[in-house]
């Protein structure tokens, strides 16, 4: 009887022990890639005749291309959204973008999609840019990620005699003298060319100063790191983050991509970013993954001048629809309907509530969230609708632009501030019909401009409509910030290799 009763107990451990680990193979895997900068047309899924993207176009087949999926006008906001699942000003109210040594970044409190997943029993790893604060409490290991390689902010952001202000084969500017380079910065960072030398961080350590061959390199040991982080775990769920450095200035394409485009270095580029692309899909193929890995493909805000962002009006740092409306491709075979698109509105804030739910994580409901689960978009459920009826266009703190339905009002501030004319009071735009938001018709739909006016006005007790609104979130802040590495060359105490 005993025997008997030892028995059943020793088949009931057995039994719990392997319930986890079922649950475990059932959990999808997310790969999010993030390019830097890449226009809306700059791919083959999107219209490129310029750029050879093969991979990109075998994924966008093989997946769903997103046709209206919208980050923020520029790089630092983009990735609080994506990290966060809330409106980049609300968790990141800042002017623009983060500098290093900035006093300021993403608060440690915000809880990020990968700390979620980490809690949910996945793996995580970010490979690439993260410009959400160089300074201790901000970095990617203390956000939720077991692993962390890259420049921890845009590769511009050194000095010019090591090549962050010049592109590949250019002349080296002339150094131009930095007002208080050494001395207290303001609390976004230090700018220009008072910027130290660029540090390259594995985990908390400056493993290289980055120059002209370590930008050239970057992409190539990007996608080394992240296929051998696939490989290796690929035997339980993880969440890979890859955000790239390319396809920002400036351009330092691969040797073994230089020259070989038709569009000059950044079509080089272009054409390598895809080749890492298929690096990843392959990694996942042969292990054979792709039955339970969902990969999204995208670009953290829209493509500069010298990208192609047809046919959108505008550029990076605006909020016509060519500053932030971005490729995006989800690729998940079995899963994702191939071969099909979605012009519903989806985001990068939609990411956070749609990974950890699939994910089996808890999605935070003690905070607001301003992202929803777009899963039955992805999925091309019959009838899926995006989860937003209004969408709110933030420059910085300046709400510039809202969105419900096809209907889209500019306010007097959204132009480019080089430009001296001034714009009308109001510019209203139907974009299911005027894409490149090229007529003004608020003149003749009064009604729709009111009623667009009076949910702008929502905003004034929650975000603000300039400044810091009251739901805003404090930001993580740091007293004495220092940059990892500084302007004599010495890496900050802590993060030199051991």
């Amino acid at each position: 009887m005993k025997s008997a009763r030892r028995l059943g107990v020793l088949l009931s451990l057995a039994l719990a022990a392997l319930l986890p680990s079922a649950r475990a193979a059932d959990k999808p895997n997310f790969i999010f890639i993030n390019i830097d900068d890449l226009g809306y047309a700059d791919i083959g899924p999107f219209g490129s005749k310029l750029n050879r993207t093969p991979n990109l176009d075998r994924m966008a087949k093989e997946g769903r291309k997103l046709t209206c999926f919208y980050a923020a006008p520029v790089c630092s906001p983009s990735r609080s959204a994506l990290m966060t699942g809330c409106d980049p000003k609300r968790v990141l109210p800042i002017p623009g973008v983060l500098f290093p040594g900035a006093a300021v970044g993403l608060n440690p409190a915000e809880q990020t999609v990968a700390e979620l997943l980490r809690d949910a029993g996945y793996t995580t790893a970010c490979i690439g840019k993260w410009h959400l604060g160089d300074q201790p409490p901000f970095l990617p290991t203390r956000q939720g990620f077991d692993y962390y390689l890259g420049i921890p902010y845009s590769n511009d952001m050194g000095t010019a005699e090591e090549g962050s202000k010049s592109d590949l084969g250019a002349p080296i500017p002339a150094p131009k003298a930095a007002k208080n380079a050494a001395a207290a910065s303001p609390e976004t960072g230090l700018t220009g060319f008072g910027q130290p030398p660029l540090p390259l961080l594995e985990n908390e350590q400056v493993i290289a100063r980055v120059k002209q061959e370590e930008q050239q390199d970057i992409v190539e040991r990007y996608t080394t790191a992240a296929v051998k982080f696939i490989r290796a775990k690929h035997d339980k769920p993880f969440f890979l983050y890859l955000p790239h450095t390319a396809v920002h200035f400036p351009l330092y394409p691969g040797r073994k991509f230089q020259k070989k485009s038709n569009n000059g270095l950044y079509g080089d580029w272009v054409e390598e970013v895809d080749w890492s692309v298929g690096q990843v899909l392959d990694a996942v193929r042969e292990l054979k993954l792709g039955a339970k890995t969902l990969v999204i493909f995208t670009s953290d805000n829209g493509g500069t001048p010298r990208a192609v962002n047809a046919p959108l009006r505008g550029f990076k740092a605006s909020t016509w629809e060519g500053g932030m409306r971005v490729p995006t491709i989800a690729w998940w075979p079995g899963k994702i309907p191939a071969g099909t698109s979605s012009d519903e509105i989806t985001g990068m804030f939609d990411i956070l509530p749609t990974f950890v739910k699939l994910g089996g994580g808890r999605v935070p409901t003690d905070r607001k969230l301003d992202g929803g689960d777009i899963w039955p978009v992805l999925a091309g459920q019959p009838g899926a609708k995006s989860p937003h009826d209004v969408f709110h266009f933030y420059r910085g703190l300046k709400l510039e632009a809202i969105r419900s339905g096809p209907w889209k009002l500019h306010f007097a501030a959204a132009t480019n501030p080089k430009n001296k004319a001034a714009p009308p009071a109001l510019q209203l735009f139907n974009l299911d019909t005027d894409i490149g938001e090229t007529t003004n018709v608020a003149a003749a739909n009064a009604g729709v401009v009111q009623r667009l006016q009076a949910l702008a006005d929502t905003m004034k007790g929650d975000l603000g409509l300039d400044g810091v609104g009251p739901g805003c979130r404090p930001l993580g802040r740091v007293t004495d910030p220092q940059p990892l590495i500084s302007h004599d060359g010495k890496i900050r105490a802590g993060f030199a290799p051991k």
